[in-house]
Formats: structure tokens, C-alpha cells, sequence
């Protein structure tokens, strides 16, 4: 028996593992890893490791591949209701034939999971702009980041952009207030490794982020932060390791007065790129509660 799986935008990036597990009920990673060390998964008929990362238009193919207790395709689908869809229409910064611009608002995720069934894609999915085609995430945003957000509105343009991503032709540009006084040059380049875990082994990787201090004090620092490699929680990690963590930053929190913020106080607040011969970009107008966190700190934008 064989079985095929198509990657489409959505996935792009996404470690094969991952893949497999967000599709399939409890399937238990030790499944994953033997079926690609038999050769019974393979991605593009190739024999690969759990790590490798997903691109658009990618084949996994399953041989023989026996998943027991009838392990059933995850269908997780978020209905939104008409008000839901209208207020996240409020926030399209762009829109053509290629691509919407959005400003996320924090606290609502880019595609939907097993935590978090409220998603941008299923939204866009029910609204009247995805009526001839369907809405393509090309990058990420973290559920509790605000800003700019890329949905594509057709494959070829899904693909287009996913590889000016994964060529790092896109220019990203995050804003951050974070707790102290950082005192490191105020321009320059944060160099690090950092640390992950894919079950139990131990994974390090490169991080480089262009940063400028655009203000500061002796209680906390507004800086802008323009990611070269993106790594998960990039950002927030190397603040972390700072010791400056963001605030509202639950999961990377050096402060532990930190805990009283609800919102993370990470925007993404411009993304430039070149498409088709032609330069976009596109800002996004930080949330109430981030322009309201500088005043309080005393911080100029």
C-alpha cells in the first residue's frame, strides 16, 4: 500500500516530523523515525531525517506504512462568524490580485493546531476577498506577535514568495520594548547560538540579528531588531540571553514582575521585498497597548 502527501505553502519550513504528526492522530515519534529509517517515508523519493524541512510542492511518500489503532487525518477547522471575519478584514493593510497585508493583532494564530483553533488562514478562508481561490500562509508569525503579515491568494505567488523567504529577500523589521537598560553598543549585530530540543536530543543553531537602540533608560529599552536567519523565537531568545527579556514575554522571562504584562510587546513593523520587478512595503501601525507600554516607560518611537 502506498500513500501520497502533497506540501503545499502552508507547511513550507516545517520539519517532516512535525508534518506527520500535526496530520496524523498519536502517531508516537518512534513510528516517525524507524518508517524513515526503513525507507518506508520518503520525502521526494529520497530517504531523509526526521529534521529535514518541508518546500512548497514537496511529495512524502508512505510505503507500507502501518499506522495502528486507524490513526485518522487531523481535520482541525475553525468556523468563524461573520463579526470575526469583518474585524480581521478591518485590519488588511493591502490588498491585490497576488496578496493580501494584514496587521495581525496579538493573540490569534497564523493556521490552525491542536492548541489554538482560531486562525488567520481559516478566517480568510470563509471571507469574501478568498472567493476564487484560498488563502496561502508563506511565512510565520508567533501567536502572541503583532504586525505585518504576508496570505497569498494563488499557488504561484504562494511559491514566489516562500522562496524570496527562504532566500532571505524579504526584509523584516520588529520593534520591541524590553526590561532594562541594555547597554551594549547601540547599533550593531547579536551573534549567537542558540539551543532547541527535538525530544531529547539537543539541537544548536546559528541566530544573527541587526539591532539599533532606539531609546532607552535605566528601566527598560526600546530597540528595533531586523532578523538575518529565522530561527523559532529568534528574537525573543537572544533578548532572553541578553538579559533583557521582552515584556509580557512569558516563555523567555528574565523578570519576574514580567508575569503582569498580558501582551508581548513584540511588533512586526515592516517587511520590504522585490517581486516581479516590483518594490513593496508595507508598515503596520503598532497596537494601543504597545503605544501606551512607551509612554509609560517613558520611551520616544
Amino acid at each position: 500500500m502506498k500513500k501520497n502527501i502533497n506540501v503545499d505553502a502552508t507547511y513550507v519550513g516545517m520539519r517532516i516530523d512535525r508534518f506527520l504528526r500535526k496530520h496524523f492522530d498519536n502517531i508516537p515519534q518512534s513510528l516517525i523515525e524507524r518508517g524513515l529509517r526503513s525507507g518506508k517515508i520518503k520525502l521526494n523519493k529520497k530517504k531523509i531525517k526526521s529534521s529535514a524541512k518541508l518546500q512548497i510542492n514537496d511529495l512524502i511518500e508512505l510505503h507500507n506504512f502501518e499506522i495502528k489503532n486507524k490513526i485518522k487525518i487531523k481535520k482541525v477547522k475553525f468556523k468563524p462568524s461573520e463579526t470575526i471575519i469583518k474585524e480581521n478584514e478591518d485590519f488588511i493593510i493591502e490588498n491585490n490580485d497576488d496578496f493580501i497585508v494584514i496587521n495581525k493583532q496579538a493573540g490569534i494564530s497564523v493556521q490552525g493546531g491542536t492548541k489554538s483553533k482560531k486562525n488567520l488562514i481559516d478566517i480568510f478562508a470563509n471571507s469574501e476577498i478568498f472567493k476564487d481561490d484560498k488563502p496561502y500562509s508563506v511565512h510565520r508569525l508567533d501567536k502572541e506577535t503583532s504586525g505585518v503579515f504576508l496570505i497569498a491568494k494563488n499557488r504561484p505567488t504562494a511559491q514566489l514568495l516562500t522562496t524570496l523567504f527562504r532566500l532571505r529577500k524579504v526584509y523584516k523589521t520588529y520593534i520591541a520594548i524590553c526590561y532594562g537598560e541594555i547597554t551594549i553598543k547601540d547599533k550593531g549585530s547579536i551573534k549567537n547560538n542558540l539551543i532547541r530540543y527535538n525530544e531529547t536530543k539537543k539541537i544548536v543553531e546559528n541566530a544573527e540579528t541587526y539591532y539599533e537602540i532606539l531609546d532607552k533608560n535605566n528601566n527598560s529599552t526600546f530597540i528595533e531588531l531586523k532578523p538575518i536567519t529565522g530561527r523559532k523565537h529568534q528574537l525573543r531568545k537572544q533578548l532572553f540571553d541578553l538579559g533583557h527579556s521582552i515584556i509580557g514575554d512569558k516563555k523567555y522571562n528574565s523578570y519576574k514582575i514580567q508575569k503582569n504584562n498580558k501582551n508581548l510587546m513584540l511588533h512586526s513593523y515592516e517587511i520590504k521585498f522585490k517581486m516581479n520587478e516590483k518594490k513593496y512595503t508595507f508598515r503596520a501601525t503598532p497596537p494601543e497597548y504597545f503605544r501606551n507600554m512607551l509612554k509609560a516607560k517613558r520611551l520616544n518611537f
